[in-house]
């Protein structure tokens, strides 16, 4: 698959996504262009609406990208259909997976269900992408335990490809999911079960190990692995925000960027939080072939917990920056009712999809 992802890539013209960001992609002209760049069904009513939308801005000399209105975080032009995707990501944001338990003598294990399959996804409105993704859906579950439980992750690779499953945290080699040690790749329609315990407590997450790496993990196969301390974290309204990229031209750079599996998934329905609640943020940045992501709040700080292997907090602040694998945990309590925006601080991924607003209710 990887190479003839490889091939595809090198017979298209070469485009940077700042050439669309910045150049005649918003335009009519431009679909020729996009449909060797992009490809995706969908395209020509997606620019046609763009471009009767935004004439007035063309005017003026403003440009629109491929999955946006145009610069100034305006957010996408349609909507991404969550059942035809499969998944939700308002639904991915609350969902924690916590497997079932099983008594097994003195001991009681909690046990996961893990199906890697291939599938094509909406990333962004009529862009399409086929995925290689953990039960169906992009990030995969967030699995759910608390420290010093034993787990059992049964994974089945329904995929065409040979696939693995690594988590962070600490476990014997053999659970490692690296294809070096055995049991190493499971083939396709192979299985392998994981078990180790959880520890540490935290913020983890999984992804395949499988070589060549990047392309594993960017094609979708990812994952957030929490792993809560024996005494409770305060109680709030927690959530997950998985940050990542779709290379959509595989030429080893993101043309989309996301949270939840979707660009601009929370711009025109935002997230509902109480005002003056205490809401906590899982936050996993598992972006390729950028060297950093980040998470901006407007108008508001947070406390900030790197791993979340300690229970006091490091930072109070607005902005955290994250390197690939990264993670944190973020609590806020909004003062204020209203709409907030938040959004990757690299203002072109937040151009590209990453960003969204919080609506803040009494």
């Amino acid at each position: 698959m990887e190479s003839s992802d490889s091939e595809r890539s090198a017979e298209r013209p070469g485009i940077s996504r700042r050439r669309l960001l910045g150049g005649a992609a918003g335009t009519l002209a431009a679909i020729p262009i996009l449909h060797e760049t992009l490809p995706h069904q969908g395209l020509h009513g997606q620019l046609a609406s763009a471009a009767e939308k935004e004439g007035h801005k063309r005017a003026n000399g403003a440009r629109s990208g491929t999955a946006h209105r145009g610069s100034a975080h305006s957010g996408p032009v349609g909507r991404v259909d969550p059942r035809a995707n499969g998944f939700d990501p308002q639904l991915i944001l609350r969902d924690f997976d916590r497997g079932k338990l099983v008594r097994e003598g003195r001991r009681t294990v909690r046990e996961f269900e893990i199906v890697a399959e291939d599938k094509e996804i909406e990333v962004a409105p009529g862009v399409k992408f086929a995925a290689w993704t953990y039960n169906g859906r992009v990030p995969g579950p967030t699995l759910r335990a608390t420290e010093g439980e034993h787990l059992r992750i049964n994974f089945v690779n329904g995929s065409k490809h040979p696939h693995t499953m690594h988590f962070h945290g600490i476990h014997p080699a053999r659970m490692d999911g690296v294809p070096q040690v055995a049991p190493g790749n499971i083939e396709p329609g192979g299985s392998f079960t994981y078990e180790f315990d959880a520890e540490p407590f935290g913020l983890h997450h999984y992804h395949c190990h499988t070589s060549p790496l990047a392309s594993h993990i960017a094609k979708g196969l990812y994952g957030t692995f929490i792993v809560d301390p024996q005494r409770d974290r305060p109680q709030a309204d927690e959530m997950v925000m998985v940050m990542s990229g779709f290379d959509t031209n595989f030429d080893r750079a993101n043309e989309v960027y996301v949270v939840n599996g979707v660009a601009f998934a929370y711009h025109d329905e935002p997230i509902r939080v109480k005002r003056g609640e205490l809401v906590r943020i899982y936050l996993v940045n598992i972006l390729e072939f950028d060297l950093i992501n980040s998470f901006h709040l407007h108008a508001n700080f947070f406390d900030y917990y790197p791993t979340g292997t300690k229970l006091q907090p490091r930072d109070f602040t607005d902005t955290v920056i994250l390197g690939q694998g990264e993670r944190g945990i973020l609590e806020v309590r909004f003062p204020f009712a209203g709409r907030f925006m938040f959004h990757a601080h690299v203002s072109e991924f937040a151009d590209l999809g990453w960003m969204g607003f919080f609506e803040v209710e009494d």
